[in-house]
């Protein structure tokens, strides 16, 4: 059985990228205070402000008391921020892979790696890799059988690391295609999602991410009441108005995976394929093999 804390410098609410807020996360202070041996796995997110020193001084401590310190793709920057990817082999979202090596020299990049493990750090490429990295940890904390059937409940066929780093980088069609949906901002809107107690965090996280990063849709979390406790026990900061806004399309009746591969369908089918190629790289996600979606046109 594992534990899990969410924590931040300070206690109380925390907004999330590039979507939604949490309420109730623990201050690292408190966290010590609680748990003076320290945590046994770190999980560290991108972060807006990935040298603030007040984080970069706890994961060095966590390290040193004994934890291992897993970086989720552009969390691997705020780890080697803390300087624990020196000496190390890493992966990383493919846009700043780059300035880690750069300011980071001793550290090695591991192409064609969803996730590295180095002693005790690991690293994933983009936020998509995050699905892999987890089952690799619930299996080395709870055996192949508990990972094994959290796979078939997201979704997922395989947690091998393997990953084909060719396919992600900026060339001149990418970025032609991002420089005009930028500045296409009168196409912005605004959508809603239904959220309520128990809703599953993944398959939300997925498609709200996935629309977000579109550049066009502002998402925001709707219920009855102002907090709703989501399936992991988060609770999750809800608007009690708004509904008439246009519904973020979220299936109850498919597994996470499969949301994101219909969510990536559907940006195409409104925003056209270079829209969704686009979320697709910022993601680092290659897709499903045998999901296809029907034939689009940018609009």
């Amino acid at each position: 059985m594992a534990e899990v804390r969410a924590v931040a410098p300070r206690a109380g609410r925390v907004t999330l990228y590039p979507a939604f807020q949490v309420e109730g996360v623990q201050d690292v202070a408190a966290f010590d205070r609680e748990f003076p041996a320290g945590a046994d796995y770190v999980i560290v997110p991108a972060m807006r402000d990935d040298a603030n020193p007040a984080i970069l001084g706890w994961l060095r401590d966590q390290a040193q008391r004994g934890a291992r310190i897993v970086g989720v793709c552009v969390g691997s920057l705020v780890v080697a921020q803390a300087g624990l990817l020196d000496g190390r082999r890493f992966a990383s979202h493919w846009y700043y892979r780059k300035t880690i090596i750069e300011h980071h020299p001793s550290a090695t990049y591991v192409p064609h790696q969803r996730y590295v493990v180095d002693r005790d750090v690991a690293t994933t490429t983009g936020i998509t890799a995050s699905v892999p990295a987890m089952l690799a940890l619930v299996e080395a904390i709870g055996g192949r059988e508990k990972a094994q059937a959290l796979a078939n409940e997201l979704g997922v066929a395989s947690w091998t690391p393997v990953h084909d780093s060719s396919l992600f980088g900026l060339d001149a069609g990418r970025m032609w295609s991002y420089l005009l949906n930028k500045a296409a901002f009168w196409r912005h809107e605004d959508w809603s999602v239904d959220v309520r107690d128990g809703s599953d965090d993944i398959a939300l996280a997925l498609a709200a991410d996935a629309w977000a990063r579109t550049g066009r849709v502002g998402v925001e979390a709707v219920a009855d009441s102002s907090m709703v406790r989501l399936r992991s026990g988060l609770m999750l900061v809800a608007q009690t108005t708004g509904k008439d806004k246009p519904r973020l399309p979220l299936a109850s009746s498919i597994k996470p995976m499969q949301q994101l591969d219909r969510t990536l369908c559907e940006i195409g089918a409104r925003f056209g394929d270079a829209r969704r190629d686009w979320v697709m790289q910022e993601l680092e996600y290659a897709g499903t093999p045998s999901t296809t979606c029907p034939t689009t046109a940018s609009n």
